[in-house]
């Protein structure tokens, strides 16, 4: 787990956060949004000959995001390049909002934010780069991939133990169903099929 200080949102984190402030933050989550490289995917990036764009996905990522939306919580995406790879599985997964080639995230997220009706700490974003922070610095769910960088992991209260594209974003999408109490509903459900 990474480190907060709750009494000093914004600034680099001091504090190891406990268990019990993960749970209660993580239960007022109504918006998971996400970076794309280095978080949904590994951060590589592959050009083809044709012009074409390729990027791997993990499934599990995939499928915590669905669950997430089925019980109503909001996924979106924000990302500072374009790609009609992230097109075609924000779709896939059903995620409606997608913004791309932002290169000022926080005018992205505060568009979100208002079109939702949202509080900071009604949201939790995953990140993984410099240009990140500002937006970990205000939600109230901040998290990074195991492989960001240390200057980084220093605005979250979370560090997932997997890497982008390895697992990472269905860390917190479980942790979000856990919190708000959906968990043994879901595992259940896969139980009596």
């Amino acid at each position: 787990m990474g480190t907060i200080d709750s009494t000093s949102k914004g600034n680099p984190c001091t504090q190891p956060a406990t268990a019990d402030v993960i749970l209660e933050a993580a239960g007022k989550i109504k918006l998971l949004i996400l970076d794309v490289d280095g978080v949904l995917t590994d951060g590589g990036i592959i050009l083809d000959n044709e012009g074409n764009e390729l990027k791997s996905f993990h499934v599990r990522d995939g499928h915590g995001i669905k669950l997430l939306i089925r019980k109503g919580v909001d996924v979106a995406i924000i990302t500072g390049r374009h790609s009609r790879v992230v097109e075609r599985r924000a779709h896939e997964l059903g995620v409606k909002e997608i913004h791309q080639k932002c290169f000022n995230k926080v005018i992205a997220y505060e568009q979100i934010k208002g079109k939702f009706a949202l509080q900071d700490e009604e949201v939790a974003y995953i990140g993984d780069d410099v240009v990140d922070i500002p937006l970990l610095r205000r939600v109230g769910l901040p998290v990074t991939v195991a492989d960001a960088s240390e200057d980084v992991r220093a605005f979250s209260m979370i560090v997932t133990g997997n890497r982008g594209g390895r697992g990472a974003v269905r860390e917190i999408t479980d942790l979000i169903l856990k919190a708000k109490g959906f968990w043994e509903g879901i595992i259940n459900g896969y139980i009596k099929t």
